[in-house]
């Protein structure tokens, strides 16, 4: 082969190369760019001393969970519905999730607290080795009682030492990661703790999702979707009448199922007829029956039940039902003890003054509930008539298109357990192995094997070239140059 013929093949092969260098690199950047972080949970006991203060002899307070929060082993928090993106190319991870806590102490003659203090909405942001926690807080100055808000505060930082964020598959998980009090956190948090203070660590699990085709959908399943107002209905209530589906979402108790889970109760529950567990609460659905949105009336009855078992324990809840009328709600079930069943007993009486209607749903959002007499001998008097219960949730489908708020949405089952303390170098994400997990493995085994056979094509036509064709001055030279040492890899 002449030595033009020989020039131009390389010369061919060597711009494949460059092309397929240059697809890939955009292609990867594309897809990392399109992952989205999709349900998930943070376990995070903010800094346990601080509850050990409230509920003390001290305080004398407590603490209530907010939409949709649950506690997680002995003194987590766990907020839940990750939402937010990852780039396995960079590492760079934003998660967000729902659910708060409102810490409440020092209780004055007038019924107000002294020290109330709430965090929600917890979000995760790490970027090139930086870890930063972002909360809504809501406090009342010890000094002052001034309440602030403010919203997603630089909260504290997160000690990543050892964590590599790159290449991960799905769930994210990360445990034990420690949380430093960062200035502007020590100021949303009432000055009860000076900036540097260690807070509890967090450990979080989240799953990566690629982004929806165009086209697709991108609003999750079971979230509500706005509806048109029937026509004719002042102020978009509609007209008395049935209605196509409905929910109502309680957790009974926070500290009974706490009881029934840990040392003394030594049980567990058991749902049956499609009660389901959001985390913090049970939901119990296929609501039929009526509701009228001009009189804020709503007769409803709903499946599933939930059942407790454990020493010296056994209740079974179902068969509910809620009956709202004059901005007020009772919640009743049929109460199964020892065998024996009770019908409609009413459980507790609920503050229905929320029920709203917007679009195709008519919904009642955490409203507080107290115990009533019924529900007392329900739980063999474990607790007084008018003792705080969980807040009551009711969501109502008014038309077919409507879609009844989702469930907490905790993940997948690939979690760090609750309150486990892995090293920070142990908490990096799983590196994505397969291909089909949307890992780029198989694209760079192929492109590389390509690039190796082009590349090596390549050289052989030029070094045959330069084998066959005469010296001139600067070959020689310029070859020289171009060799260098092969034994040491470069760096």
């Amino acid at each position: 082969m002449s030595a033009r013929p020989a020039r131009a093949l390389a010369v061919g092969l060597l711009a494949t190369l460059a092309a397929l260098l240059t697809a890939l690199v955009p292609a990867t950047g594309a897809h990392a760019a399109g992952r989205t972080v999709q349900g998930g949970r943070l376990d995070w006991g903010i800094k346990s001393s601080f509850q050990s203060y409230v509920t003390g002899p001290v305080a004398k307070g407590g603490f209530k969970l907010k939409n949709g929060a649950a506690t997680a082993g002995g003194s987590l928090f766990r907020f839940h519905s990750a939402t937010g993106s990852y780039d396995p190319e960079s590492g760079a991870f934003e998660a967000s999730f729902s659910g708060g806590v409102q810490f409440q102490g020092h209780q004055k003659p007038d019924g107000a607290y002294e020290l109330d203090l709430s965090v929600s909405r917890p979000t995760v942001k790490i970027n090139g080795g930086v870890g930063t926690l972002y909360v809504d807080v809501s406090s009342k100055a010890k000094d002052t009682g001034v309440v602030s808000t403010r919203s997603q505060v630089p909260f504290a930082a997160l000690g990543l030492g050892g964590v590599n964020m790159r290449g991960g598959g799905s769930p994210i998980a990360l445990n034990g990661i420690p949380v430093t009090l960062t200035g502007e956190g020590a100021q949303a948090f009432a000055g009860y703790y000076a900036a540097g203070a260690q807070l509890d660590p967090i450990s979080l699990s989240a799953d990566v999702k690629t982004a929806p085709q165009t086209g697709q959908p991108s609003q999750p399943a079971g979230t509500p979707s706005a509806q048109p107002s029937p026509s004719g209905s002042p102020q978009g209530a509609p007209p008395a009448g049935a209605f196509t589906d409905a929910a109502v979402d309680w957790g009974v108790r926070r500290t009974f199922r706490e009881y029934v889970t840990g040392s003394i109760g030594q049980g567990k529950w058991t749902l049956a007829d499609g009660a389901q567990d959001g985390g913090a609460l049970f939901r119990f659905g296929r609501g039929k029956g009526s509701y009228d949105g001009g009189k804020g009336t709503l007769d409803a009855a709903f499946a599933g039940s939930v059942h407790f078992t454990g020493a010296h324990l056994d209740l079974k809840l179902g068969a509910l039902s809620a009956k709202v009328q004059d901005g007020k709600g009772v919640l009743t079930a049929d109460v199964t003890t020892a065998g024996e069943t009770r019908s409609a007993v009413p459980l507790v009486e609920f503050d229905a003054k929320g029920l709203k209607t917007e679009g195709g749903l008519a919904t009642l959002t955490e409203a507080p509930a107290t115990l009533t007499e019924g529900g007392s001998q329900a739980f063999n008097s474990m607790y007084k008539a008018g003792t705080e219960m969980d807040p009551v949730s009711l969501a109502v489908a008014l038309d077919e298109g409507a879609r009844l708020p989702a469930l907490p949405d905790l993940g997948s089952t690939a979690t760090p357990a609750p309150g486990s303390a892995a090293s920070p170098s142990a908490a990096a994400p799983e590196p994505a192995r397969k291909a089909a997990d949307g890992s780029h493995t198989g694209t760079y085994a192929a492109v590389g094997a390509a690039v190796l056979a082009l590349a090596g094509a390549a050289a052989f036509l030029v070094v045959r070239k330069r084998r066959t064709a005469p010296p001139s001055p600067s070959s020689s030279s310029s070859s020289a140059a171009e060799a260098g040492p092969t034994d040491t890899p470069r760096s």
